[in-house]
């Protein structure tokens, strides 16, 4: 069986879902890292890498995929917890 795939907001490169990190928009609208993967709301995958989340922010694709414009002070902490799971 294949194992699914997704695709980096920063770098755009397709890869195993379990080698990326899912950020993740919550029903009130919070927006946090998901190491699960498994949290309600509207996703979108990074690599586990700090120079693809900054790559994600800087070209709106963060914004584009959760479909809402992701403050900097919600970038910075998502860099934070980023570092976090590494």
């Amino acid at each position: 069986m294949q194992k699914p795939m997704r695709r980096c907001v920063g770098c755009g490169i397709s890869k195993e879902k379990n080698l990326l990190i899912r950020v993740v928009r919550d029903t009130e609208g919070n927006i946090h890292l998901d190491p699960t993967g498994r949290a309600n709301g509207r996703g979108a995958y990074i690599c586990r890498d700090e120079k693809c989340l900054e790559q994600a922010i800087k070209k709106k694709g963060l914004d584009r995929t959760l479909k809402v414009s992701v403050p900097d002070e919600v970038a910075e902490q998502l860099k934070k917890e980023l570092m976090e799971n590494e």
